[in-house]
């Protein structure tokens, strides 16, 4: 998996390091975890990573197009390896589970905007909120 994510950071015109690589390992094991969470996961493969390590390298895979920030309202940033596809996000608005859900058309980008005063639209961001079968 390493050397998959060697060549992701470097295709990407990223600098390897350990840091990165632990985050991008933690990010590829799914779901959409807090930064929290991100540090104490990436902490057992690196053994230190600071709360501002995490961020700065989050913020590079963010503007290389490799992980995505989502904050659903009232709650904290979440990052996630699924980039680039548009997709969208159901959010239980008592646990606050995080599920993936593809595009709500099937087209890029999944809904039309009744006006678009002249913006050339390429993304939608769709939230749907409701409660997990857990919390039902």
């Amino acid at each position: 998996m390493y050397v998959d994510s060697e060549q992701l950071l470097r295709q990407n015109g990223l600098r390897v390091t350990r840091q990165r690589l632990a985050v991008l390992a933690v990010l590829d094991e799914g779901g959409h975890p807090t930064v929290d969470e991100i540090v104490r996961r990436a902490r057992h493969r690196v053994g230190s990573l600071s709360t501002q390590a995490a961020y700065n390298v989050l913020t590079a895979l963010h503007e290389a197009g490799l992980a995505r920030r989502i904050e659903p309202s009232g709650s904290h940033a979440r990052f996630e390896s699924r980039a680039g596809d548009n997709h969208h996000h159901l959010v239980c608005r008592q646990c606050g589970t995080v599920e993936d859900v593809d595009c709500a058309v099937g087209k890029v980008p999944c809904l039309e905007a009744t006006e678009d005063y002249g913006f050339v639209i390429d993304e939608a961001e769709v939230t749907y909120w409701g409660l997990c079968p857990t919390c039902q």
